[in-house]
C-alpha cells in the first residue's frame, strides 16, 4: 500500500479513495499524534476547519469535524475559504491545528485533506508519517483512547474568518489599487467571494467571472488551468490586467491588458524587483523550483538577484525559505509565497501585490513582465504508468541522456512523478520550440513504453 500523504496532503476521488471513514480516521490520528508531540500540553486544543465549495467537501468536513471533536479537540468551522485563509486563521487565532478540505486545481470528483500545524505552517513529513502509521494501526482494530463527558470537543461556527482574512490582505498591501480595472476568475472555487472583495476594498474596479460555485463546477473550464475566458474578458472590458485562481486559491496566474499570459515565473520576477526596491527581499534572493523557465534564471542573473532552486513542490520552496531566512519564493504554476505575510502560497495576496506594482509604477503589466523572456518549454503529462519507477528505469535514463546530448547547452530535460496525480511529467526546454516539442514527445513515448 502506497503512502497516503503526497506533496500536498492526502488526495483522491472523493467517496472512492477519500472516504468519510478515512477523513474521520486521519483526523482522530492527527489529534492523537499532535497530543503525543506535546502540541496540546497545558490547554484545551483548538482546530480551524475550512473547505472549498466541492459538493464532497460537505460530508468530508462533517467527518473531519466529528473525528477531531471525538478526540477532544474544539473545532472552529470557517466554511468555504481559501487554503491560505485557513493557514492564516490557524496562526492568527492561536489554534493548534488547521484542516483544509480541497483538491486545489484537480477536477471536481477529487478532494483532499491538508493539515496545518500551529502558526499555520504545513506539517513536517515526520508528523505526516506518524499520523499515517497511527491511522493504519487503528484502522486494523487497535482501539482509540476516547474522551467522554466534558472532555469531548465542542464545535462552533467562526463567521468572522472572511472579514479577518480580507482585512489582513488589505493591511499588508504596499499601496492602493485606485484607478485599476481588474478581471478576477475565481475558478468557481474558494476565492469566489474573497478575491473580488479584497480587490474592491483595495480600490480597484472589479469585474468577475468564475465566481458562482455550485459545488460541481469548480475548476471547470475556468481558473488558472483554463485562462481562455479570462483573456477574453480582460480584452472585452479594457481591463488593466486579469487574475486567475485555482480551486483553493493558493495560486495565481495573470494576463496583461492584451490578454497575454503572465505565469508564475514572471510574477516572481516582478515581485522580486519590487521587493528589492522596497528593501524587503531578504538576502537579495528569490527561491524557485527546478521547473522554472531558464528565462527566469537568466533575468535574475541580469538584474543581480540571487536564485536558489529546489525540488518541485511549494512545500520544498517554503522549507528552503524558512531554513535560510528568504522572503520570496514560488513556482511557475503560480504558487507564490511572501513569507512576511503568509505561511503558504496565497493567490489573492499574490494578485493584489502584482496589481499594486502596476498601480505604483504606472507601467503596464506587459512592460513589467517583460523583465524576463520565456524560453520555449513543452510539458507533457503521461498517464497510466508506474510513476514510482521514473528514477530507476535504465531505458528511460538512456533516453534522457540522448535528449540532453541533442539539446546541449541551449536546453534541458526534467522528468518527475507528480506528487498529487497518477502521472509522470515530461518537461523539455529549448531555444527552438519545434525541437523542444519533438524531444518531449519522444521522451513521453519512452516513458509510456518503459513504465506502462
Amino acid at each position: 500500500m502506497g503512502r497516503l500523504f503526497g506533496t500536498d496532503g492526502v488526495r483522491g476521488v472523493a467517496n472512492a479513495d477519500l472516504t468519510a471513514e478515512l477523513a474521520l480516521g486521519l483526523s482522530v490520528a492527527a489529534a492523537h499524534v499532535l497530543a503525543e508531540a506535546g502540541t496540546f500540553e497545558g490547554h484545551r486544543p483548538v482546530a480551524v476547519v475550512g473547505r472549498d465549495p466541492r459538493a464532497s467537501g460537505e460530508f468530508l468536513e462533517a467527518a473531519v469535524v466529528a473525528g477531531l471533536a471525538s478526540a477532544g479537540v474544539d473545532v472552529l468551522r470557517v466554511g468555504v475559504l481559501p487554503t491560505p485563509a485557513v493557514a492564516y486563521l490557524t496562526g492568527a487565532l492561536g489554534a493548534d491545528l488547521g484542516v483544509m478540505l480541497s483538491a486545489s486545481h484537480n477536477a471536481m470528483p477529487d478532494n483532499g485533506i491538508k493539515f496545518f500545524a500551529r502558526g499555520g505552517h504545513k506539517l513536517a513529513d515526520e508528523l505526516e508519517d506518524r499520523i499515517e502509521r497511527t491511522y493504519r494501526a487503528h484502522a486494523s482494530g487497535e482501539p482509540w483512547d476516547r474522551p467522554t463527558g466534558a472532555g469531548v470537543g465542542r464545535v462552533r461556527e467562526y463567521d468572522q474568518g472572511f472579514d479577518n482574512y480580507v482585512a489582513h490582505l488589505i493591511g499588508v498591501l504596499p499601496n492602493r489599487l485606485d484607478g485599476l480595472k481588474v478581471v478576477i476568475d475565481g475558478a468557481h472555487g474558494a476565492a469566489s467571494r474573497v478575491s473580488p472583495e479584497a480587490f474592491a476594498r483595495a480600490g480597484a474596479e472589479v469585474i468577475t467571472i468564475g465566481t458562482d460555485p455550485d459545488g460541481l463546477n469548480i475548476n471547470h473550464e475556468c481558473g488558472s488551468t483554463h485562462l481562455e475566458k479570462l483573456r477574453a474578458a480582460v480584452v472585452e472590458h479594457g481591463a488593466d490586467l486579469g487574475v486567475a485562481h485555482d480551486g483553493d486559491a493558493d495560486r495565481c496566474l495573470a494576463v496583461d491588458a492584451a490578454g497575454a499570459e503572465v505565469d508564475g515565473d514572471q510574477i516572481l520576477a516582478v515581485l522580486a524587483l519590487a521587493m528589492r526596491e522596497a528593501g524587503t527581499l531578504r538576502k537579495n534572493t528569490v527561491v524557485a523550483t527546478v521547473m522554472s523557465n531558464l528565462g527566469f534564471k537568466l533575468a535574475m542573473e541580469r538584474e543581480g538577484v540571487d536564485l536558489v532552486q529546489t525540488s518541485v513542490g511549494d512545500r520544498y520552496v517554503l522549507e528552503e525559505m524558512k531554513a535560510n531566512g528568504f522572503a520570496l519564493g514560488g513556482e511557475q504554476s503560480g504558487h507564490v509565497i511572501v513569507l512576511d505575510h503568509a505561511t503558504t502560497g496565497d493567490g489573492t495576496l499574490t494578485g493584489l501585490m502584482l496589481a499594486a506594482r502596476v498601480a505604483a509604477t504606472g507601467r503596464s503589466l506587459a512592460e513589467l513582465a517583460g523583465v524576463m523572456e520565456r524560453l520555449p518549454q513543452i510539458l507533457i503529462n503521461v498517464r497510466d504508468v508506474d510513476k514510482a519507477r521514473v528514477g530507476s528505469s535504465p531505458e528511460l535514463a538512456a533516453a534522457v541522456n540522448d535528449a540532453e546530448r541533442e539539446l546541449g547547452a541551449t536546453g534541458r530535460v526534467l522528468l518527475r512523478s507528480s506528487g498529487t496525480e497518477p502521472l509522470v511529467r515530461v518537461m523539455v526546454e529549448a531555444a527552438d520550440i519545434e525541437q523542444a516539442r519533438k524531444v518531449a514527445q519522444s521522451l513521453a513515448d519512452v516513458v509510456k513504453s518503459a513504465l506502462g
